[in-house]
């Protein structure tokens, strides 16, 4: 067993030279992770630009969000087990220059084919990355405080990343063009990596490990039909054929890979990992608050550019506050890392997007950003900061070996929970917005009053699920008989 994974199993601070490096190497592997999370978002505001330049179908343009979220939530655990057989060094810097040349390729596309096949590639090689910045700050920060401090500069990158996005997305549409939305990657990924190459230590290799290539088809198969199919309930209907095809495959090849992950010796998610109440809290947790969280953003971007006629510099502007109230939660959450147990932190945190989303559901034609939207924006970066720095604290504490694959798996469950959530919520806010047409007499504005109306409804119930979430996340995490 090497030093560092030593040290990490047992709690105690590693004493290796290069750790005086790691603040530095967190600084990296930080710029490069929020290049890699706003990426999820960046292209949101800009899209209606980008479908009219390529001439892209209703189809194609779904595509251009989607793709992304297969390839990268479809092969995050994958990217864990590699950072154990390649090295994490060597994944970072693969994973952003595989990164920058998918921007490239995007940022100079001409024809529908051109954007798709960068924005699969780009979440190929994010899913590269990812779990190696996890496993990076879950084997180099071990002492309490730091750990805190490292793990809330993680929250503040990934609760912060969708702003970021949404802000950057709606700047560069404005004032430098669409393919700015992507050609910014390039020099961002330039500097997160020379700080790699200067910071980050090349960490032992495993070469005996072993990738359990069944597991991994079955596990990549499986999120990326789960996730094809709820984007497919999004925009076709919860009854159309491919969306019960990808949702009924994907459930199928998922228990097959739970089935396989219990009955091999190289699992590529060892079942110890989940079935850990503290990590199987957070990630429950994770993917919950991911649920209300996205579909909100998609409700609010609406709201913005659609109804109060927003334009896409001002409509990104707006989610700023959202990004303090991350940097401010964080500030709080990590004070209590260390010593608050981890479902008090988790539960409040899920409570807080919740207060946000029934906010979210009064929702009306007339409502103002200072007065209505604020608000819901200030509680919603409050509870992601509250959820994320601890899920992702806890999920590589004492993981030892398991630690790339352990915080993969909080991403990947923040992909799935971001996929649920948007297509989920916006088939209810449809059936609601259909229902409300029906019901009203027509009018100039009843298709705009009927999808808010539609957008409220669809809130409140998010509401109630993340209150029912945060429930079951206190009480899974209070059966440990660690302190939780």
């Amino acid at each position: 067993m090497s030093a560092v994974t030593t040290a990490a199993a047992s709690g105690a601070p590693p004493s290796t030279a290069p750790q005086s490096r790691r603040w530095w190497a967190l600084a990296a592997v930080a710029t490069g992770q929020l290049m890699i999370a706003a990426d999820a978002t960046i292209m949101n505001i800009s899209l209606p630009t980008v479908q009219h330049a390529l001439q892209l179908s209703a189809a194609e343009r779904q595509w251009v969000i989607t793709s992304f979220a297969l390839c990268y939530g479809g092969l995050l655990l994958l990217g864990g087990r590699l950072s154990q057989l390649l090295g994490r060094k060597t994944c970072l810097l693969a994973g952003l220059a595989g990164f920058a040349v998918a921007s490239v390729l995007g940022g100079l596309a001409v024809n529908p084919a051109m954007i798709l096949t960068s924005r699969a590639l780009q979440g190929v090689f994010g899913a590269l990355f990812t779990p190696s910045v996890l496993a990076l700050l879950g084997t180099k920060f071990t002492a309490p405080a730091d750990r805190a401090k490292a793990f809330g500069v993680y929250g503040t990158v990934m609760g912060s990343s969708s702003g970021v996005g949404l802000i950057l997305g709606g700047i560069l549409t404005d004032y430098a063009g669409w393919r700015w939305s992507l050609l910014v990657s390039v020099p961002l990924a330039a500097l997160a990596a020379i700080g790699v190459i200067v910071a980050v230590s090349h960490d032992p290799r495993q070469p005996d490990t072993r990738v359990d290539v069944a597991g991994a088809v079955l596990a990549t198969a499986g999120l990326m039909a789960s996730v094809f199919g709820f984007s497919q309930a999004e925009t076709e209907g919860w009854t159309a054929p491919a969306t019960l095809g990808g949702l009924a495959a994907g459930l199928t090849l998922l228990a097959l890979f739970v089935w396989r992950q219990s009955h091999t010796a190289h699992a590529l998610l060892p079942m110890r990992v989940v079935l850990d109440r503290r990590r199987g809290g957070a990630y429950l947790a994770t993917f919950s608050m991911a649920i209300g969280n996205f579909a909100a953003f998609f409700f609010l971007t609406f709201h913005l550019q659609t109804v109060l006629g927003y334009p896409p510099v001002k409509a990104g502007l707006a989610f700023l506050p959202y990004t303090a109230a991350i940097v401010l939660g964080v500030r709080i959450a990590r004070r209590f890392i260390a010593t608050a147990p981890v479902r008090l932190l988790l539960a409040p945190g899920l409570l807080f997007t919740a207060a946000g989303l029934a906010l979210l559901g009064q929702l009306h034609t007339n409502s103002g950003y200072a007065t209505h939207l604020l608000p819901v924006v200030v509680l919603l970066g409050l509870g992601n900061a509250w959820v994320l720095v601890p899920a992702n604290s806890t999920a590589t504490q004492g993981a030892g070996p398991d630690a790339g694959v352990a915080g993969a798996t909080v991403m990947t469950s923040m992909q799935i929970g971001s996929s649920v959530g948007i297509a989920l919520l916006g088939s209810v806010a449809g059936t609601v917005a259909d229902a409300f047409q029906r019901a009203h007499a027509a009018t100039a504005d009843l298709a705009r009053e009927a999808s808010v109306h539609g957008y409220a409804v669809a809130s409140l119930a998010a509401a109630a699920f993340l209150c029912a979430a945060a429930a079951a996340v206190y009480l899974v995490i209070g059966t440990d008989k660690r302190r939780a």
